[in-house]
């Protein structure tokens, strides 16, 4: 956090120095929200937060099974979803669910509630609970693992070096900490020096099951990876001794026509009237649009503001002309449209980073002490977000980072637009913008500039979640197997098919170990078998279909957007990564069709 003496905006005067630069880190920042406090005095009586009663502990604790899919556990019903969920979960992942459980269950004891069932009856009789060390303040403590050296230790102290760190994807990320840093204080003129030099590079492990971006999952199995991802970021938090906290969802009263001031989900309703499966809203994308046509080497764009006077009439303009496409965008200029696109996200009845979670995301700049933890919590908070917000975020992010890339002409470094951009996702319409919160908003000046250098990665899914997905899918489908087996109609038809099966036929699912049969409905060839080897990969799959399909001129087009898709048996459905080794995919899920169709961008 920041000290008393940085929550008054310093004085300064702009210099071409570092040493001036440097004094004046946080000059962008204040400024941005002094702006920002000019034009929503005006506006104040357009959204309002309706007041909600604080919860008490237990509730807050209900609220998280029910967020993590476990709100059987609460009802007492048998929900086949929560068991095929409990039944994936890793040691550490378990352990936060029980904890979790546990001060609910204490809480409704306390308040003499119903009967609440005993953990051992969720996870089983032999279920070995993680044992409590005193020194830990979240009562949890991970087994130790004694490495041959002390690698890991090293590895935290690479932050500040300029190398490429690999991350893998494949280990849970909780299960992977075996040490537990020291967690580091932030000091006012530590935490605001300019960092952007120092924070090191990245690079992931690709497996041979290559990597997943999150719209290359069906909305179904992404509904699971949010349940995992928030057990998975507890059980983080928990290993790491840190408290994570969450906000109650406040409830804002937002306008239900228009453009600013509108929910997400409203504004992609009226849009996809219009342009069917549009994720992002075409009023934000068209100022971003605007912006990177004529903006992006405008000195000073979104840091220098433009005209209040012309951005609240464009405000009004575009709100009544945007639907008939009779608004002017020539007539935009370029610091006016900034002002225009910082206004949305600002107005935004519930913030593209959830309010609910901006404790964890305070708490990952305070006190979880390296850059690779920091940058493994960022990414569970991101498949967190709801569809609409996590969509509109990345656009936005990659428009950042093209700024970024035009430093040497807009002078807009990654630290200057970070500071800018930090006020208006952070403090925003909905909240009233006290001290506290201002505080708040500056200390996510770090998570923006993660944020922007690591985009690449943060929307990618780790496969270890996918990986309990597909155990997820697996135990609701043996549950419903086990279910209707007791059914006597049932158990006469399978009677039935057994006896016809001693009538052996060749049918397509004869098909030998090994080979699949890959669909391509937008090809001529529309069906093919394929042998797998230990070598074959997505890639060379989709080469054969274009070899095959080489005379029709049209098709070399169609193969640059198409991909293959793995489509259920134990998943959704998943876009595979053309590197991916196809016999891997095979042997994890063997019961899965194989189709060739354009990925859904």
């Amino acid at each position: 956090m920041l000290s008393s003496e940085s929550l008054h905006p310093p004085m300064y005067s702009r210099s071409n120095s570092q040493a001036s630069v440097d004094s004046t880190s946080m000059e962008d920042f204040w400024c941005e929200v002094e702006n920002i406090k000019e034009i929503t005095e005006e506006r104040q009586d357009d959204q309002a937060v309706l007041e909600v009663k604080p919860p008490d502990e237990g509730e807050l604790e209900a609220e998280w099974l029910h967020d993590v899919g476990l709100s059987t556990l609460i009802s007492g019903s048998e929900e086949e979803d929560g068991e095929a969920l409990l039944s994936t979960l890793t040691r550490t992942q378990a352990a936060a669910v029980q904890k979790r459980y546990n001060t609910y269950t204490q809480t409704m004891r306390k308040k003499n509630k119903h009967q609440v069932r005993d953990v051992r009856d969720i996870f089983g009789p032999t279920f070995e609970a993680i044992p409590v060390s005193p020194a830990m303040t979240n009562g949890i403590q991970l087994p130790v693992h004694k490495p041959a050296s002390s690698c890991l230790e090293c590895e935290f102290e690479k932050d500040n070096q300029s190398v490429t760190e690999e991350l893998s994807f494949e280990v849970s990320f909780s299960e992977s900490i075996t040490v537990i840093p020291k967690h580091r204080e932030w000091h006012s003129n530590q935490s605001f020096k300019k960092e952007e030099s120092v924070l090191p590079n990245f690079m992931i492990r690709k497996s041979r099951f290559g990597l997943t971006e999150v719209g290359d999952l069906s909305l179904d199995d992404m509904k699971k990876i949010r349940y995992l991802s928030l057990i998975e970021l507890t059980a983080f938090y928990d290993a790491l001794g840190i408290e994570l906290k969450r906000n109650r969802t406040e409830r804002v009263k937002g306008r239900e026509n228009g453009l600013f001031g509108v929910p997400l989900t409203i504004l992609l309703e009226s849009d996809q009237k219009k342009i069917p499966g549009i994720k992002v809203p075409l009023i934000f994308q068209k100022l971003l649009l605007k912006l990177e046509e004529t903006g992006l080497e405008t000195e000073g764009i979104l840091r220098v503001p433009g005209s209040a006077s012309r951005v609240k009439s464009l405000r009004q303009e575009i709100e009544t002309k945007f639907e008939e496409d009779t608004f002017d965008w020539n007539q935009v200029r370029n610091n006016d449209a900034a002002g225009l696109l910082k206004m949305f996200i600002r107005e935004l009845p519930s913030p593209l980073f959830t309010v609910e979670y901006l404790p964890a995301f305070i708490t990952l700049v305070e006190k979880i002490p390296k850059v690779k933890l920091q940058l493994q919590a960022l990414h569970l908070l991101i498949m967190l977000l709801p569809d609409a917000s996590r969509d509109a975020a990345k656009v936005l992010l990659q428009f950042l980072k093209k700024v970024v890339s035009n430093e040497g002409k807009n002078k807009m470094t990654l630290w200057n637009v970070s500071m800018i951009v930090a006020p208006n996702l952070f403090v925003y319409k909905g909240k009233r913008a006290n001290q506290e919160e201002m505080l708040a908003a500056a200390t996510t000046a770090r998570i923006v500039r993660l944020l922007i250098k690591y985009q690449d990665i943060l929307w990618m899914v780790p496969n270890f979640l996918i990986s309990q997905v597909r155990k997820m899918n697996e135990a609701a489908m043996n549950n419903t197997k086990r279910q209707l087996m007791f059914d006597k109609g049932v158990r006469r038809l399978l009677r039935r098919k057994t006896m016809e099966r001693e009538r052996p036929e060749r049918t397509e699912s004869d098909i030998p170990e090994g080979v699949i049969r890959v669909h391509a409905p937008l090809h001529s060839k529309v069906s093919m078998a394929i042998q797998l080897n230990n070598q074959t990969k997505v890639k060379d799959i989709l080469a054969r279909f274009y070899c095959e399909n080489s005379h029709e001129p049209s098709e070399s087009m169609k193969m640059q957007i198409q991909s293959l898709h793995e489509i259920g048996g134990n998943i959704g459905q998943h876009c595979l990564d053309p590197d991916a080794y196809m016999l891997d995919v095979y042997h994890a899920n063997p019961q899965a069709e194989w189709v060739i169709k354009p990925k859904i961008s």
